[in-house]
């Protein structure tokens, strides 16, 4: 009965190859584009689960609000992972990392060093808290002695090659020795700590050990007890703030009590996330990895399921076109003795097949488009051809789209009443006409809807590419790790300026683009009542601000001639406004630092920058100073415009002079710019590219559909070729019935996009409001494809000679 099944559905598909390769292809691809979608899911939800309990493991989060600014860190203060060990008996254990960002290193033995993206202190228990076992070396002991570190194994390649590693000493940044006590395998690439490769000693970090609860540097991860509910734990947080945080206050702000500190609309507030949500939900100030998000996860979800109903779709708006063809079929099965169950198993079996067809070449289309995926979307997933649960899980799911894509049809075609059908008087009745209108009216509003959501994500892209930033990122040259020059590094920029292509030079460690960033709380002098603000504090020189076009708007830059520009200070305008100033009353004002290694020095306002983008677009920009000062990571070059290649080969060259053995680390401010807003950008080729695939489904299917009603309307056309229509008439007539489902998809997807694309746009600060242009762009290019599709089988059905469609009448 199974084979007899699948024979007639085999003869049935290849007697109809023109509607059989638009449902194939239009699956094919539906299946394919929904295959990655799910790979590059999954990918996302699978990130930290490789790590040992990591269902009991979760990282510590602080809320702050002081000095008129709101911050939400995932970093804490160095004494919080012991104490909330100590006094919480759900908290199993604890332990901490302190970020360090990229260094140089080089084995004691050579003087070239090599760049390390990533590095961090950790405490010696990490590597048993995660579950990480070492290839070589001890977990336990590995870094429980200072000046020790664990490196991972590619690093420990890097540097030594095919010996081994353990016991030998590396030089971190030219200034510290540090012995290698363990090798660890590259960490998962879905996990939060996949580029970190230098794992230094916490025992020699002396800030881990200070009892300083205003500093916070330290990501904190908590283990709890088996069985424990960390919801249960978020209230008890809290008293932290006034066990410990208050009476450490109380040393530099006098009578200060959480009453007061609240009253005045401040706050700290402790939590935590659970390690499994951080990737998709941890979005924090100082995370240890860009992380994903919820709401891409949840758009790729919706367009993963809108190319496999698109496709569904079109197969069943040419199964039921088709029905008149096979009205008869089914009448003569019927008067032979089949039942309604036996014809609805046979037309369920022609779906199943070609959807295991489909499912064949769709496979074949993912492997040959995952590179140009991987691409795409920054991954670097494969099919998982060797996972049995990959293969249950697709044949499951192929299983379920046949039934999906075959039920209506099928159940549609067994009801046909034998006598009606046989007399040809069942015309009016098959064909499922409002079925199938609506289902096309539902793949061009998908289709209309992705059209818009392009549209817009491009043009916030192009907003945020275009805005002024306040500062100017073309043409600024980004020299990384200059500290290797030591002594020589102001002969060095010195050097670079006088260089013919070069306009000015600055030493810092502080960009507007991602860089280092260092948040301190500051009181102004002689307020009544007395006034704080928590905001950025910038350590730049003299050309900091020349050198990236940034505006003094009011008082003055800093200046070399003035030698009390040591204790100066630059406002931007988001500070002065919360200070409740105007820019020119400001200047000459004095503010100290609340806390600063227990010394509050005095700083002088002497003048005030114009706001520029420092964070994501997501964020307001917030309050921020510079002050002269010696921290110089990297040489700020500004270059006029010319040959590039040049300039560079001469800046190269002046450092191997400076700095021999030492990599010449650089790149251009603009493609760190361009980096800030990546996800954005993946999402806009994404959108772009499925709305693509779901434009071709959707056009396969309606030119499926016009094929078929050219062919059901072939003696109407020929009659009225005989009564003088002409070919523009005809293919008018024909094309116009499309034209009002797809007008009416659009009345129905406009709003839709609206609504959806302004939630979206409302995660950013600084946004585009959507013009009008865009909505009839998406008109416009709903209405022309499905003319272009129509239109070639009217006007070929119109071409007709009418002699050849009347002959049999």
């Amino acid at each position: 009965m199974i084979k007899n099944s699948f024979k007639i559905a085999w003869r049935s598909l290849k007697k109809q190859p023109f509607f059989t390769f638009i449902n194939i292809f239009g699956l094919s691809v539906g299946m394919a584009g929904a295959l990655l979608i799910s790979l590059y899911i999954f990918d996302e939800l699978s990130f930290n689960r490789s790590f040992k309990d990591a269902n009991r493991i979760h990282r510590a989060n602080v809320d702050i609000k002081f000095g008129g600014q709101a911050q939400e860190f995932g970093v804490l203060v160095a004494p919080f992972a012991e104490t909330v060990k100590r006094d919480f008996k759900v908290v199993e254990d604890a332990t901490r990392f302190r970020s360090f960002g990229s260094v140089l290193v080089r084995r004691t033995q050579t003087n070239e060093n090599q760049k390390e993206v990533n590095s961090t202190y950790a405490d010696p228990n990490f590597l048993d808290f995660f579950g990480l076992n070492l290839l070589e070396g001890n977990s336990k002991t590995a870094l429980k002695e200072p000046n020790t570190v664990v490196i991972s194994e590619s690093t420990a390649k890097k540097h030594f090659g095919k010996s081994s590693p353990i016991g030998q000493s590396i030089l971190i940044d030219n200034n510290e020795t540090f012995r290698i006590t363990g090798v660890i395998a590259d960490l998962p690439k879905n996990s939060f700590l996949k580029e970190y490769s230098i794992f230094l000693s916490m025992e020699g970090y002396a800030e881990s050990k200070e009892a300083n609860w205003g500093s916070n540097n330290f990501s904190t991860f908590l283990k709890l007890i088996p069985n424990a509910n960390a919801t249960d734990l978020q209230k008890p947080l809290q008293i932290l703030f006034e066990k410990y945080m208050i009476p450490y206050a109380q040393s530099f702000m006098p009578g200060v009590t959480r009453q007061s500190f609240e009253s005045s609309g401040n706050y700290i507030r402790y939590s935590t996330i659970p390690l499994l949500d951080l990737h998709l939900a941890g979005n924090r100030v100082a995370e240890m990895n860009p992380n994903g998000n919820k709401q891409t996860i949840y758009i790729l979800s919706f367009i993963a399921l809108f190319l496999l109903v698109l496709a569904v779709v079109n197969f069943m708006n040419l199964s039921t076109a088709q029905s008149l063809k096979r009205a008869k079929e089914v009448g003569i099965r019927k008067t032979l003795g089949s039942n309604k169950s036996a014809l609805v198993r046979q037309f369920l079996t022609e779906s199943s097949l070609l959807t295991f067809i489909s499912l064949f070449f769709s496979l074949l289309l993912a492997f040959m488009l995952i590179p140009f995926f991987n691409q795409l979307s920054g991954k670097t997933i494969s099919l998982p051809f060797f996972n049995p649960i990959f293969w249950l899980v697709l044949l499951g799911a192929t299983l379920f789209l046949g039934f999906v894509s075959g039920s209506y049809p099928s159940f549609f075609l067994s009801r046909f009443v034998p006598v009606e059908v046989l007399k040809g008087n069942n015309k009016s009745k098959v064909g499922g006409g409002k079925i199938r209108n609506t289902l096309v009216i539902f793949q061009f509003a998908i289709s209309v809807f992705l059209i818009i959501s392009t549209l817009v994500v491009f043009q916030q892209l192009k907003f945020i590419q275009n805005k002024d930033l306040g500062y100017k990122k073309d043409q600024i040259l980004i020299i990384d790790d200059v500290y290797a020059a030591g002594n020589k590094l102001e002969s060095f920029k010195r050097e670079v300026s006088e260089l013919p292509k070069v306009e000015s030079t600055s030493l810092s460690s502080y960009l507007p683009t991602p860089s280092n960033r260092s948040d301190n709380s500051f009181e102004f002098v002689g307020s009544e009542p007395k006034k704080t603000i928590q905001m950025q504090n910038w350590r730049v020189d003299h050309d900091y601000s020349e050198t990236l076009d940034m505006k003094i708007i009011a008082g003055r830059d800093f200046d070399k001639s003035f030698a009390t520009d040591s204790t100066a200070i630059i406002l931007n305008e988001t500070a002065v406004g919360i200070l409740g100033l105007k820019p020119d009353e400001v200047i000459g004002e004095k503010i100290t630092t609340v806390v600063d290694n227990g010394i509050k020095p005095v700083y002088t306002i002497i003048g005030v920058v114009k706001n520029f983008h420092y964070s994501s677009f997501k964020d307001e920009i917030g309050a921020l100073s510079l002050r002269i000062g010696s921290n110089s990571n990297r040489l700020i070059v500004k270059l006029n415009s010319g040959d590039f290649k040049q300039s560079l080969s001469q800046i190269e060259k002046k450092w191997s002079e400076v700095a021999p053995g030492q990599p010449f680390n650089h790149y251009f401010m603009d493609d760190s710019f361009n980096n800030t807003f990546e996800v954005e950008q993946k999402l806009g080729r994404i959108f772009m590219t499925f709305t693509v695939l779901s434009l071709l489904i959707a056009c396969l299917g309606l030119f499926g559909l016009a094929a078929f009603n050219a062919q059901m309307r072939t003696k109407e056309i020929g009659i009225r070729k005989v009564m003088g229509a002409s070919v523009r008439q005809i293919t008018y007539r024909l094309t116009k019935d499309f034209l009002k489902l797809v007008g009416i998809a659009i009345i129905i997807a406009l709003p839709v996009g609206w609504f959806v694309m302004n939630k979206w746009l409302e995660d950013f600060s600084f946004r585009i409001d959507i013009p009008l242009w865009i909505y009839a762009l998406s008109t416009f290019s709903a209405i022309l494809i499905s003319i272009l599709t129509v239109s070639y089988q009217s006007i070929k059905a119109a071409l007709v000679n009418p002699i050849k469609s009347l002959k049999t009448e």
